[in-house]
């Protein structure tokens, strides 16, 4: 693979509009770019949403051999992304209070079927941040709680759900996004905590979830004085290389959370961010809005490469990681015919059922 390959793996990119535009093809046919992440202002139906996640893999596959991620959030709940004809599923935190382990694997495997249904091969969940301050403004009912015990075991048991499907799970927001008060949309969340009380605490459920075999985490942008004073966790190479990969012996896929929040953009350039997140371990960095800001992920990527400032071997792997998880879920740019609704729908009412 050539260098612009390499970094075009290690790429995830969102885009604006219901089709892909002639930027986007660009992205896909001359950046190799080796995902895709789609939005609520992507989608206005199943058959549209059908169309434009085959039209994505087309395109790929016309111009790559290495098939593409096609990602999502879809959380259930207050975070969903479906089309308007599907009934969405409750809140993390209605599955969290039903203390129903069989609910929350059930509820895993209808996110998977749904996401599945629609042409994805990924879903950014289940979300593992402990839910411990009350006046968090961005995490609240899509945690499964607010003690280690109980996310722990809902969520890992919602990511087996979402595996039986054949479906990438993400774990997010590594560390812990649960104990702040900024929205790391708009600004960057400052925790004073030090590493023991993380090891108490925040760590737990990623640290079960590692155990369980999770093949990806998100990181989020958190600024943790005592452990990093100079960058936020997604930029940290104490956080990502020294915590997640060496303490909790993380070896699958790490990928940041949008580089264009708040949180950074109030606070770097997206290009030397970008850099300073390969640098700190991740493997994908995630640019989710503004066409100039991901031209500028793609050129100082490859221009950090090329002046040595990113080591080949370092990107050599992260492409060995991504890789690997593409041909560990068996992934294929094959396009689908049609979409069930009311299949994916009566899941959806049987876990409503389930929770009156």
């Amino acid at each position: 693979m050539s260098i612009e390959e390499k970094i075009g793996q290690m790429l995830m990119f969102g885009f604006e509009g219901t089709q892909v535009n002639d930027e986007t093809r660009k992205l896909i046919e001359d950046n190799h770019i080796g995902g895709l992440i789609l939005f609520k202002n992507n989608i206005t139906s199943s058959k549209q949403l059908v169309e434009l996640n085959n039209q994505i893999k087309d395109i790929n596959e016309e111009h790559h051999d290495i098939p593409i991620f096609t990602s999502v959030d879809e959380e259930g709940g207050l975070v969903s992304r479906m089309p308007p004809e599907i009934i969405n599923l409750p809140d993390s935190k209605e599955i969290g209070d039903s203390q129903d382990v069989q609910l929350a694997y059930q509820v895993g495997e209808a996110i998977g079927e749904r996401v599945s249904s629609f042409g994805f091969n990924m879903t950014m969940a289940p979300v593992l941040d402990i839910n411990s301050n009350p006046s968090n403004p961005v995490i609240g009912k899509r945690a499964f709680g607010n003690n280690k015990e109980m996310v722990s075991k809902m969520g890992i048991e919602e990511m087996k759900g979402i595996q039986s499907k054949s479906i990438i799970p993400v774990v997010k927001h590594f560390p812990g996004h649960g104990d702040t008060d900024v929205d790391s949309h708009l600004g960057l969340p400052v925790v004073h905590h030090g590493l023991e009380r993380l090891r108490q605490m925040e760590l737990v459920p990623f640290q079960n979830a590692v155990n369980q075999k999770a093949d990806m985490t998100m990181v989020a942008h958190i600024m943790l004085p005592e452990i990093d004073s100079e960058y936020p966790s997604s930029l940290s190479k104490n956080v990502i290389t020294n915590i997640l990969r060496e303490e909790l012996k993380f070896n699958g896929v790490v990928v940041t959370d949008d580089m264009t929040m708040g949180a950074i953009t109030e606070n770097y350039d997206i290009g030397e961010a970008s850099v300073r997140a390969v640098l700190a371990g991740n493997d994908i960095v995630l640019v989710c809005h503004g066409n100039e800001n991901k031209k500028s992920a793609v050129s100082s990527l490859t221009k950090a490469v090329k002046n040595g400032t990113i080591s080949e071997e370092r990107i050599d792997e992260s492409v060995e990681r991504i890789l690997h998880l593409k041909e560990k879920y068996n992934l294929s740019d094959r396009t689908l015919d049609t979409v069930d609704i009311n299949e994916i729908n009566q899941s959806s009412e049987e876990i409503v059922d389930a929770l009156r």
